[in-house]
């Protein structure tokens, strides 16, 4: 759903959309979207702003991937607000080549005509919720190095090894001090 910069201009747009698994993608991230997003919120042109835009939602759904350490399915519920600010485009082109920037200003993005697509809105903020490493719970033991079996589900005992033996040497070598 595009945004029009045109219709903002004359009014506040109100959205409230719902999108099926099949279609919003998510797997160029390595997620699967394993509920139907749902997101609702407003769009407006701020006034005075010289066309700066606000968008303010909500977003809903679940994803889903592996494990990072045991490759079991693990799930992430996403219910988020979002509160959005973009400026035009062309306020970077003016700047030229260098554009010192402030704190708050770092928290805005850019927009070009003819408006902003609510579906990259909505896929960059429910990205943003999942934690970067993802786990199918906070104590997720993996899986062992040496049998592969999820230490999660069995208790082994074998003995990792160090894996480079070319530095082994050096361990019994008594290094002293020259004063």
């Amino acid at each position: 759903m595009l945004l029009n910069i045109k219709e903002m201009e004359a009014r506040k747009l109100k959205f409230a959309q719902s999108w099926q698994p099949s279609e919003f993608d998510f797997t160029d991230s390595g997620m699967n979207q394993s509920a139907p997003l749902i997101a609702s919120g407003t769009a407006e042109m701020v006034p005075h702003t010289g066309g700066e835009i606000r968008v303010q939602g909500k977003v809903q759904t679940v994803l889903s991937t592996e494990c990072d350490r045991c490759l079991i399915p693990a799930s992430y519920p996403v219910d988020a607000e979002f509160d959005l600010y973009y400026k035009p485009a062309t306020e970077l082109a003016d700047a030229g080549d260098e554009l010192a920037i402030n704190a708050g200003e770092a928290e805005i993005g850019f927009y070009e005509l003819p408006g902003l697509e609510l579906e990259d809105i909505l896929r960059e903020q429910v990205l943003l919720q999942i934690p970067m490493q993802r786990l199918c719970r906070p104590d997720c033991k993996g899986i062992c190095p040496v049998c592969g079996a999820n230490r999660n589900d069995v208790s082994c005992d074998c003995a990792v090894r160090p894996g480079d033996d070319r530095w082994a040497a050096l361990q019994s070598v008594n290094i002293q001090r020259v004063s």
